[in-house]
């Protein structure tokens, strides 16, 4: 068994999206999966990009917008609704709404996010 306390878990920043690291490789030894909750204010986005080696479920937990796909293409993101994209994917979110949109996305395999938010905070 692993237990990742609260205190363990940090959240990465971008403007407007806060997402926080619940199973990743700094704080979990899977080799399995990244488990992160992302949350969107209200006109804030994460733009288009692909995973080239890890596919992604997205659950929506709050809210809704609007998921940015290939070929300019969009796609309504609700509460409740869930999305898997496959390797290479292109993927990404958007908030139209006055309030924040939270969904919880499982990367396989495993993907140290890090890279790509500029603030890490507890």
């Amino acid at each position: 068994m692993e237990f990742t306390p609260s205190s363990s878990i940090k959240t990465l920043s971008n403007p407007g999206v806060d997402s926080r690291q619940l199973l990743n490789p700094e704080n979990s030894t899977s080799k399995r999966v990244t488990l992160t909750e992302v949350t969107v204010a209200p006109g804030a986005s994460q733009p288009r990009h692909s995973h080239d080696a890890s596919e992604q479920i997205w659950i929506c937990t709050k809210g809704k917008g609007m998921l940015l796909l290939a070929d300019e293409k969009e796609k309504e993101f609700n509460a409740g609704d869930v999305v898997r994209f496959e390797d290479k994917d292109i993927h990404g979110i958007r908030n139209d709404s006055n309030l924040p949109l939270t969904y919880i996305s499982a990367t396989c395999p495993p993907i140290d996010f890090s890279y790509a938010n500029r603030d890490k905070k507890k």
